[in-house]
């Protein structure tokens, strides 16, 4: 079947049938179910770099095709679908570093649909943050800390210093020693590894934000606005302990909100069903801090 197939009445006539039997009725639904959600998965696995201007043109392409479709053009749907044979291998080539490291990624890793978190590993981890933190936070040392969750960093990860250490308490506070080689810039973690750090992190454009909040928490809250990354970050100013994850800065934690917050996103035995949920019943019980 070609592209435009896909679009004829024919098709979906036929996967529609009412005189199916109700095995085949399962066995189209299976197979719509599991090719949406291998979609939505891949959507998820890219968003965050730039591999998502591919999806985003591919979207208005599809657009375009439907309704020259539905409208009847024969002439623009003929164009369209030239455009779909060479476009593929000028893809392909333009975004050929992308691919590579999706592809390498996937190779190495199983949570793209199953996250496999040792709960001991995260517990070590939750504590390195919680142990580094206190000790910048009360010496006033900015920190800047991105933690990788299903949506990839590679784009931002690339601008950084390659470390690829296992987490520590100690190796944090090194890294952020003032006028040492690797204190500016973010560090990024990936799985149970500081993968780099001195990496640059996307300023956000939004306007409003306290000017307490300097370059670091715009790019924590940059970040966050295009991945589902958490952004841990301590003012250099102020020494105050901030948090970063979906558009949303909730600064000035205390010890208990923090390791609240970190338990309930990096916890192995917590979906990320589940972190939204609690994410939004810990906000409900705070007062109006959050710089939207």
């Amino acid at each position: 079947m070609n592209f435009s197939q896909f679009f004829a009445s024919d098709f979906w006539t036929h996967l529609l049938e009412i005189n199916r039997t109700p095995w085949q009725i399962f066995i189209s639904v299976l197979d719509i179910a599991i090719v949406a959600l291998v979609i939505y998965r891949l959507i998820r696995f890219v968003q965050g770099s730039r591999l998502m201007i591919l999806i985003r043109g591919l979207v208005i392409f599809l657009v375009a095709y439907v309704l020259a479709s539905v409208l009847n053009l024969p002439t623009m749907r003929w164009l369209l679908n030239q455009v779909i044979v060479y476009a593929a291998i000028a893809l392909v080539i333009i975004f050929q570093p992308e691919i590579r490291t999706a592809l390498e990624r996937l190779g190495h890793t199983t949570h793209l649909f199953v996250r496999t978190k040792g709960k001991s590993s995260m517990t070590l981890q939750i504590e390195a943050y919680e142990k580094s933190f206190d000790y910048m936070a009360k010496r006033k040392i900015g920190a800047l800390i991105a933690i990788e969750r299903s949506q990839t960093l590679d784009e931002y990860a690339a601008t950084g210093i390659r470390l690829d250490a296992d987490i520590s308490s100690g190796l944090i506070i090194n890294i952020f020693i003032p006028n040492t080689p690797l204190h500016d810039g973010a560090v990024i973690v990936k799985g149970n590894k500081i993968a780099v750090t001195s990496a640059y992190l996307p300023l956000t454009d939004r306007m409003g934000i306290d000017k307490q909040f300097g370059t670091r928490h715009r790019a924590a809250i940059g970040l966050s606005e295009v991945s589902d990354a958490l952004i841990l970050v301590v003012s250099e100013e102020t020494g105050g302990i901030s948090v970063a994850y979906k558009g949303v800065l909730m600064p000035e934690l205390s010890a208990d909100e923090f390791h609240t917050l970190l338990v309930e996103h990096l916890s192995a035995d917590v979906g990320s069903g589940d972190n939204a949920k609690l994410w939004t019943g810990f906000f409900s019980h705070k007062e109006e801090k959050n710089v939207r």
